[in-house]
This record gives C-alpha cells, sequence and structure tokens, in this order.
C-alpha cells in the first residue's frame, strides 16, 4: 500500500497502486465522487 494525500479533501490515504507522478489521486470517497 502507498501513502497518499488526496487531492480533493486532503485527508491521508492508502491506495494500492503507485500513484503516478502529474495526476491526481483522491481517497476512497472522493474517487467515488469523481468516477462517474
Amino acid at each position: 500500500m502507498y501513502k497518499i494525500i488526496c487531492s480533493d479533501c486532503g485527508k491521508e490515504a492508502e491506495v494500492p497502486f503507485k500513484p503516478t507522478e502529474g495526476r491526481p489521486v483522491y481517497c476512497r470517497e472522493c474517487f467515488q465522487k469523481h468516477r462517474r
């Protein structure tokens, strides 16, 4: 797991993939909102 800071709400979260440089990363709640 990789520690990230959500690009939307600023919360610390963990994601199972290595975040890509220059792309926003989201916590689970914000990811659900952005998926649509």
